[in-house]
């Protein structure tokens, strides 16, 4: 029997919105890391929660890949506090805006997400 491979979501335009309200919520100072956030998103329907949580965190990086002007983009990270972004590809601006914001990287360049994570929509 073959895996599913969902190369995308169901309805990526639906999901996108979802993530980019999400990602608007993220103060200044903090972070969400991929799956956090598509951990905030509902599984869409008919799909098992254990593939939702296999792809959506990439289907977050590709919603943030195209987020309007005012998701503030630089604020999602890897799992691992680390800026997914090549340098030349937009990692260096991001790490520049988060580090405006506050945001310290250890010698390894990784955000301290005990420090810096997002702890969801209903926190202050």
């Amino acid at each position: 029997m073959n895996k599913p491979s969902y190369t995308s979501p169901p309805d990526r335009s639906l999901f996108n919105n979802q993530v980019w309200d999400i990602v608007r919520q993220i103060p200044a100072g903090k972070v969400a890391t991929y799956g956090q956030v598509a951990s905030l998103v509902p599984i869409p329907f008919g799909m098992n929660p254990k593939d939702y949580q296999v792809f959506s965190p990439r289907w977050v990086g590709g919603a943030m890949a195209n987020c309007p002007a005012d998701v503030p983009w630089q604020r999602v990270v890897n799992g691992e506090g680390k800026i997914s972004l090549p340098p030349s590809k937009g990692g260096a601006q991001q790490r520049e805006l988060l580090e405006a914001e506050g945001i310290n990287f250890n010698p390894k360049d990784r955000i301290d997400l005990k420090v810096f994570r997002w702890t969801g929509p209903d926190s202050s």
